[in-house]
């Protein structure tokens, strides 16, 4: 089988982080690639996860209390001027 070559444009940061999670497992960028082609083909898919990411704990309870502020009819501020001298600072 011959073989062909790939050219991918990324930003020097995301290539960066990017070899330094294959590399935890074991992989360079150009393993991942190649297994990330073949996935491609075996599935007839595009095997990405496109949705918008989940809030962790520490936000979901941030929510649930901006949530019960309102509901409650929690003070609300003109700017975020007057919020910090609401706080005192």
């Amino acid at each position: 089988m011959a073989t062909s070559s790939v050219t991918i444009r990324v930003d020097a940061e995301t290539k960066k982080e990017a070899a330094r999670i294959a590399d935890y497992f074991g992989f360079d960028l150009s393993s991942v690639t190649r297994a990330f082609y073949k996935q491609i083909v075996r599935e007839h898919r595009i095997p990405l996860d496109l949705c918008e990411p989940r809030p962790n704990a520490e936000s979901r309870e941030s929510i649930k209390e901006a949530e019960r502020i309102i509901k409650e009819g929690g003070k609300g501020y003109q700017s975020a001027g007057d919020m910090f001298a609401a706080m005192g600072l």
